[in-house]
């Protein structure tokens, strides 16, 4: 752009072009992708949604589901068009109160082209009005949404927003919620956050659910159906809520037995991460056939098979300690999933080492000496996995492992104040694995990228003396070190890594 004087005669005239808006053909479409490596089409640009407001109705004999979602954005480029994620059948589109245009293209894409371009910078008001069958839409080769014999569920991981409302499907679009679902009376309706309210009319029930804090939208859940809900305050005041699905069958005592400490497990890890981040606590288990538990803010969703073989705590351990290190602290792209699972699996280690039934170092130790040299366990990068590995087992057990191995670096006192400061310093926001690197390295004051290159980028089971030097090496013998006691309970929630969608897309697991 070429930068010129002005001359005094024509300052009038030039104040008068400075009002008028760039021309159309400076306007330009907002990217189909957030542009994350591992997904390509997952999210879009050209905007930041802030809020979510979701008025929806749901029969769940038909699994009709009508809705009205408004979203508030500010664009971060002049757009002419935009693209939302999004799956069911689209009525009508609004944009700043005016009729749009909208298409579907591509998987997920619903490409909307407002009456006239949105300067950059501009706050937006978009409404979709919409209505569909979720279990019917498949995106990928599947559908996030799961029937339930009285209901609906979405919850799925990486994605699972496009199955009940349009959003920006990527973990960097953080927002706001309001969710206000309508069921028949006798049904419940579960989400994110607090109940607001609760009302009836005509043989429908209301009921109206906010979640204050930023939530990434694979994080927002529904469940419809009918369940046995229990409620309670945390010490400080925090409203908690649990749901059992009425049908759970022989599950129903374990998963009841694991969920009831859900207050007790987020107290315990107040003191390892900090203060909680949201405003609400609780889980919820309908009846579904899946195997996978998943992170959903505030509320964490459980399937009934989680507890099959009796209670197991080790699992909310998981789940809540996301709630740090994955929903406060989110990815900044998928390859980032270590700041993530890797975190949360060592939670459920020092969940053991507070327990009894075996120290965190004890736990490592295992996880080195019990992988040979030839599994395929070391040819996974917890650090950049690639997207059919991101939920692999070895993010889990050679990133808690990593985590170790700096805990020995650098000392008790320094490793329990970065579990602490990283998800204050990083609350709310998005982080990659260099981020916590760079972070970890300046809050102990020493070099540690050789560590975490052996422990999170290198193929390979490192060597004796890399091993000997994270304090994981006891043995190199293959089954010479003892199994710790709570060995058993952190590995069945290894059978939650089923895949149980798409391959290489979303998956089923224990997030």
């Amino acid at each position: 752009m070429h930068r010129r004087l002005i001359a005094p005669g024509a300052l009038a005239a030039s104040l008068v072009l400075l009002a008028i808006p760039a021309s159309a053909a400076d306007f330009s479409p907002g990217a189909p992708g957030a542009g994350d490596p591992y997904y390509p089409d997952a999210g879009n640009g050209g905007y930041d949604v802030s809020h979510y407001d979701l008025r929806l109705k749901y029969q769940p004999k038909t699994d009709l589901l009508e809705g009205t979602a408004t979203l508030q954005a500010t664009t971060t480029q002049d757009l002419s068009r935009f693209n939302l994620d999004f799956g069911l059948k689209v009525s009508e589109v609004r944009v700043n109160g005016k009729k749009a245009a909208f298409a579907k293209t591509g998987e997920q894409e619903l490409e909307i082209t407002p009456k006239a371009g949105l300067a950059k910078g501009s706050s937006v008001s978009i409404v979709v009005r919409y209505a569909g069958k979720p279990s019917e839409v498949k995106i990928h080769g599947f559908t996030a949404w799961q029937r339930t014999p009285d209901g609906g569920v979405a919850a799925q991981e990486p994605e699972s927003s496009a199955w009940w409302f349009p959003g920006n499907d990527h973990p960097r679009d953080k927002a706001t919620y309001d969710v206000s679902v309508s069921v028949p009376d006798g049904t419940q309706a579960i989400s994110n956050g607090v109940l607001q309210s609760q009302s009836s009319k005509l043989g429908w029930t209301r009921y109206n659910w906010r979640s204050n804090k930023p939530q990434a939208t694979y994080l927002a859940t529904l469940a419809v159906g009918k369940f046995d809900i229990t409620t309670d305050k945390t010490e400080n005041g925090l409203p908690v809520l649990n749901a059992y699905s009425k049908d759970l069958g022989d599950n129903a005592g374990a998963a009841r037995a694991s969920i009831e400490r859900t207050t007790e497990v987020a107290e315990w890890l107040e003191e390892v991460f900090g203060k909680y981040p949201f405003n609400a606590l609780g889980g919820y288990v309908p009846n579904v056939p899946t195997s996978f538990a998943l992170e959903t803010q505030t509320r964490p969703f459980y399937s009934p098979k989680a507890f099959a073989n009796g209670s197991n705590v080790s699992i909310v351990v998981h789940e809540l300690a996301h709630q740090w290190y994955g929903d406060s602290v989110s990815v900044e792209n998928w390859k980032d999933i270590w700041v993530n699972e890797g975190f949360a699996r060592y939670s459920q280690w020092l969940w053991s080492e507070k327990e009894g039934e075996g120290t965190a170092q004890e736990l490592a130790d295992y996880v080195y000496a019990n992988n040979a040299a030839d599994s395929p366990f070391w040819q996974v990068k917890p650090g950049d996995p690639g997207p059919d590995n991101q939920f692999h087992i070895a993010v889990y057990d050679r990133g808690a492992l990593a985590l170790q191995a700096l805990r020995n670096e650098i000392g008790d006192k320094a490793f329990f104040r970065i579990l602490k400061g990283w998800p204050k310093d990083r609350a709310y926001g998005n982080a990659s694995v260099r981020d916590f690197v760079t972070y970890a390295e300046k809050a102990s004051g020493k070099p540690l990228s050789a560590l975490f290159d052996t422990w999170l980028y290198q193929a390979g089971k490192p060597g004796k003396p890399a091993a000997t030097d994270a304090g994981v090496a006891r043995s190199a013998a293959a089954g010479a070190v003892a199994k710790p006691k709570s060995w058993k309970k952190i590995a069945a929630t290894n059978s939650l890594h089923d895949h149980e969608a798409g391959a290489g897309h979303a998956k089923g697991h224990d997030h």
